[in-house]
């Protein structure tokens, strides 16, 4: 536990040391999805890709779960140690596992009640189906692998241990490109092997980081000494923008899909398919930057250090443009790189791909100033702020914009929508982080 060095050290040299880590642990975890892509898209075919991002909205609520209470309690937590109140802490910590596995295991039970029929309302088509339910049974059965995955993360990351998270996350990462290559190549068990490798790569993440409670180091400590109810609703509050941004990602995906499917069919959805896996890429770049900055913003939060705040904030807003522009520019220059990288694409794909592409790119420039406005008001405990923003970017914007502009547009109107949004949301999250409101806060008198 280090909550004195967030205090005193150095912003600069705490928020770099906490970024690689952070950075590096989710990409690592973005190889969950990325490696069933690849090995699903280039060993199986463009049938299954589509099917698999059909699928994908349940990754984004496994996840979401876990960042639910991960998130929310984490903040907490912190704030609370900031103050100097280990005991409300540790209540935070405690509550937070109880909310999550109750949440999986009800969660698990639904969906394998009613695999199918949630299947087909995501947009399975007949030539899917068949992918579909070969991959969704296992990654049902390790939704509790996934959520304590993201949920145990966040709070090693705020009890002081970056490089253990990233090793966790990096070590389940490399064994599930490994089984994923041997379950779906020489033992041929093609969709069900993909859906396995992850399961077993997240189990050993949690494996790993459930060693920290062994170290010298843990302060993570199970008690309800401080228990109010009122703890619970705190818990929800603080991380459903967390969970929001899962769950909006999975309800645009959806959105999209079906939208693609009326407008360029299969062909068009393994095409949404490589965007999207690419998006996901670029959202843990941005969620990386936001977990480097939570455990500062939240602790210096709750000791009302405001200085320290807006140093983390623009350095926060900058890191984001910077490493966000980075593959934007890679796809306005190479686009078809993209779709090479995940597909073995035919002819209709390749024509389709280079607009497409350079079309949904563009909204990276701006995306990760956007996220990080999202995290910011999350670790400053502004909940109302930051579920606003998350909801504009989101998910409101990006079907107001593909809704009107699709039967305008065709295809190209809807790879417009998504980049759009993020323009538009800039400007809100611009007002909210530099605004003159936001300057003059006095922290201290916030969170007497």
């Amino acid at each position: 536990m280090q909550t004195n060095s967030l205090l005193t050290e150095s912003v600069s040299k705490i928020f770099f040391r906490y970024l690689i880590p952070a950075i590096l642990a989710n990409m690592v975890t973005s190889i969950y999805i990325l490696a069933d892509t690849i090995i699903i898209g280039k060993g199986i075919g463009t049938l299954a890709m589509a099917a698999l991002n059909i699928i994908l909205p349940l990754f984004n609520i496994f996840f979401g779960v876990g960042l639910l209470f991960g998130v929310g309690g984490s903040v907490l937590m912190s704030i609370a140690r900031g103050r100097g109140d280990e005991q409300l802490g540790k209540c935070y910590f405690t509550l937070a596992v109880i909310l999550n596995a109750v949440t999986c295991l009800a969660l698990t039970v639904l969906l394998w009640t009613f695999m199918e029929p949630i299947a087909r309302f995501l947009g399975a088509t007949d030539s899917t189906m068949p992918y579909i339910m070969d991959y969704a049974p296992y990654v049902i059965g390790g939704l509790s692998a996934f959520a304590f995955s993201s949920l145990l993360q966040t709070f090693v990351r705020n009890d002081g241990a970056p490089k253990l998270a990233m090793i966790a996350v990096i070590s389940g990462g490399v064994l599930n490109v490994i089984l994923d290559i041997i379950f779906v190549f020489p033992l041929q068990m093609e969709m069900a092997g993909a859906a396995i490798a992850s399961v077993i790569g997240s189990l050993c993440t949690v494996f790993i980081l459930l060693l920290h409670f062994l170290s010298k180091a843990n302060g993570l400590k199970f008690s309800l000494k401080a228990f109010s109810f009122s703890c619970i609703g705190r818990v929800f509050q603080n991380g459903f923008t967390s969970f929001l941004v899962e769950v909006t990602a999975g309800i645009v995906m959806f959105i999209f899909n079906v939208e693609i499917l009326e407008y360029a069919g299969d062909n068009g959805v393994s095409m949404y398919g490589v965007i999207c896996n690419t998006a996901i890429i670029v959202t843990c770049l941005c969620n990386g930057i936001n977990q480097a900055a939570q455990p500062i913003l939240s602790t210096n939060y709750g000791a009302g250090f405001g200085e320290r705040i807006r140093q983390v904030r623009k350095l926060g807003m900058t890191t984001a443009l910077v490493i966000c522009s980075i593959p934007a520019i890679l796809g306005l220059v190479l686009p078809n790189m993209f779709t090479y990288i995940f597909l073995n694409p035919n002819e209709e794909i390749l024509v389709m791909s280079p607009t497409a592409i350079r079309i949904y790119f563009i909204g990276f420039f701006v995306m990760g100033i956007n996220m990080f406005a999202v995290g910011y008001f999350q670790s400053t405990a502004k909940p109302k702020l930051s579920l606003l923003i998350c909801l504009l970017r989101g998910c409101v914007l990006s079907i107001i914009f593909v809704t009107i502009l699709a039967p305008i547009l065709g295809i190209n109107g809807i790879w417009a929508s998504v980049p759009l949004a993020e323009f538009v949301t800039l400007l809100i999250s611009i007002y909210f982080l530099v605004g003159k409101s936001m300057r003059q806060t006095n922290i201290k008198e916030e969170i007497a």
